[in-house]
Parts: structure tokens; C-alpha cells; sequence
């Protein structure tokens, strides 16, 4: 089916082109969305006299979306779940989380508007497109961690292997110390026990004495 584009479409066209696409594709979101008409001579006529205002129309937005660009771009969110110690999620995290974490931060983002080919399903730091406008995209980064201060930690440029070996060694040292209490501790039973005997010996020599 040929459509005529009313906005710039990602691997499609730009306004006001005529592009052949699925007939499923145009009639349940292009047309449905405001994207695109069905490409006929009344259309077409539409659209040219729609033309000025649809840029103009298409400029403001596209304003708005830089602007929201510029302070979205490069910003990080965290998201809390709970994963393995391998880092695997117990669970996913969708686009739904990722445009919940812009939000409660101050930003207003659709999920529709959040780029996710696949849901994230481990433990770390995570780069994340959002299409603003048909022409502006910007960059979130998700720091998907099981608690703040391992999210802290991931920002600081640790690896979930480095925080499971850090926490094996520190459990390792605990152990130790451990054993190391138990030895001492051991030791000063068996100096007890040496002295008693040789304070035992030098009475009965002073009893024998008298």
C-alpha cells in the first residue's frame, strides 16, 4: 500500500514522501497515528494544503523534543531488582521501568517513546535510546542493580564479578580471622594449663619442705 508520510518515519521517509509499506502496517499505526494518509489524489491535495502547517507544526515539536534532548541525554536511573549472584534479573526490566525511572526523576517520557529491542534481564549498567521526536533522539543510561549502594558501586565502574569476588574475599578474611581468634584462643588455654601444674609442683616441695 502507498502512503504519504505527514512526518519523518524512521527507515521510511520524510514528510510529505510516497512510500510503499505493509497494508497491516499503515492501516493499524501510520494512518491510526497521524504518520501517514492512504496516497491518493484527494490526499495528496490534503496534504498540500496542510503542508506549512504540518512543518510548522513539525518544527515546534521538534524544538520542544531538542530541548528535553538536552537535559535527558546522558542522564542515569536506577532500577532496583532482584537477581542471582551471577547478575541474572528474577525477571526483566521493560520499557515500561525505563520510562517510570525517567519520570520519577523529574522527566515526562512515554514507554512508546523508549527504544528496547530486548528486555534486560541482568545486573548492571545499561544504555537506552528515546525518540523524542521523529528527528531527535537522546540516550538514558539504566543502572540496574539489587540494592543503592551496589548501584553506587556500579556507577563507580565495578563489575558484578568484581563485587561477588570482593565479597567472596571479604568472607574469606572473615573466616580467617576466625580461625585465627580460635588458634589464639586455644594457645592461652594450653599456657593456663602448663602453669597450673608447675604452681602444683613448687607448693608440694614446700609442703615436703615443712
Amino acid at each position: 500500500m502507498d502512503v504519504i508520510l505527514l512526518e519523518r518515519v524512521a527507515k521510511l521517509g520524510q514528510m510529505g514522501e510516497v512510500v510503499a509499506v505493509k497494508p497491516g502496517y499503515a492501516r493499524n499505526f501510520l494512518i491510526p497515528t497521524g504518520k501517514a494518509l492512504r496516497a491518493n489524489d484527494a490526499n495528496m491535495a490534503v496534504f498540500e494544503a496542510q503542508k506549512a502547517q504540518l512543518e510548522a507544526r513539525n518544527l515546534e515539536t521538534k524544538k520542544e523534543a531538542e530541548d528535553l534532548a538536552a537535559k535527558l541525554d546522558g542522564e542515569s536511573f536506577i532500577v532496583i531488582r532482584s537477581a542471582s549472584d551471577g547478575g541474572s534479573l528474577y525477571g526483566s526490566v521493560t520499557t515500561r521501568d525505563a520510562a517510570e525511572a525517567a519520570n520519577e526523576n523529574g522527566f515526562s517520557i512515554d514507554r512508546k517513546q523508549v527504544v528496547l529491542l530486548d528486555p534486560i534481564k541482568e545486573l548492571g549498567i545499561h544504555e537506552v535510546s528515546i525518540k523524542l521526536h521523529p528527528e531527535v533522539d537522546a540516550k538514558i543510561k539504566l543502572n540496574v542493580a539489587r540494592s543503592p549502594e551496589e548501584a553506587e558501586l556500579q556507577a563507580a565502574g565495578k563489575t558484578i564479578a568484581e563485587l561477588a569476588a570482593e565479597e567472596e574475599a571479604a568472607a574469606d578474611f572473615e573466616i580467617q580471622e576466625l580461625f585465627d581468634d580460635i588458634g589464639a584462643a586455644g594457645l592461652d588455654d594450653y599456657g593456663d594449663e602448663q602453669a597450673a601444674p608447675a604452681e602444683a609442683s613448687t607448693d608440694e616441695a614446700a609442703s615436703d619442705e615443712d
